[in-house]
């Protein structure tokens, strides 16, 4: 137990580290500062996973995280975790769709679709944010808000290659998990889309976690 809760603790430690020197020296690389929160701490749902972590280990450090990023809404706490250029909760939410896919699918037994979910955000809106704000040249509108077929496109096929690595090595290959991944990188991507106010941090996961869940019991 001790060597689980000591891994998670110096992974989340370097990934906060690496980040706040970041934001702090690089201000001008604030976005990036914040995507390495994002893929790092996400990325913890895999040390969870192969270590076979407890859930209440999983769902104690999802609320620890999810009371420093509120706090750190109105006070700069971390500027790793500060949203760049807008009010937005979506770190916050981050925090508490990791706890509750944790707190389901843990007590399942089927922890597989709680790292699909957390991981399709993880990789899916993290590259997409980056590719877009780098690369992305062709932009549309979506309620107000302005969005590019780069990180669209990068946000799919991240989800895509998340949801099939994940369900093939657990329910091995078939055309029929093959569809699943299909169908979940879709929906995942069109909520990412369609979200806003960072309510997509809460969306994606949970859509991708709970959507991949039911087709699979349906038809896998």
């Amino acid at each position: 137990m001790d060597y689980q809760f000591l891994g998670i603790s110096v992974w989340l430690g370097l990934v906060l580290l690496v980040a706040e020197w970041v934001a702090r020296f690089s201000p001008e690389d604030r976005e990036i500062s914040r995507k390495i929160v994002h893929i790092g701490v996400g990325n913890v749902i895999l040390l969870a996973w192969w270590l076979n972590i407890p859930a209440w280990v999983g769902i104690g450090a999802a609320v620890a995280a999810s009371i420093i990023t509120l706090v750190s809404y109105w006070y700069p706490l971390l500027a790793s975790v500060s949203e760049v250029g807008r009010k937005s909760l979506g770190t916050f939410f981050y925090s508490v769709s990791i706890g509750i896919l944790i707190a389901y699918f843990w007590s399942l037994g089927l922890p597989a679709h709680a790292v699909l979910g957390v991981l399709v955000m993880t990789w899916g809106d993290g590259l997409a944010a980056l590719i877009g704000k780098r690369f992305g040249t062709h932009l549309y509108q979506v309620w107000g808000m302005t969005k590019s077929w780069e990180g669209t496109g990068t946000m799919a096929i991240a989800s895509l290659v998340v949801s099939s690595t994940i369900l093939f090595w657990v329910y091995g290959l078939s055309w029929s998990v093959a569809a699943i991944a299909v169908l979940v990188a879709s929906i995942a991507t069109g909520l990412e889309a369609f979200s806003k106010f960072g309510i997509d941090n809460l969306t994606v996961p949970l859509g991708s976690a709970f959507v991949s869940f039911g087709l699979i019991q349906l038809f896998a």
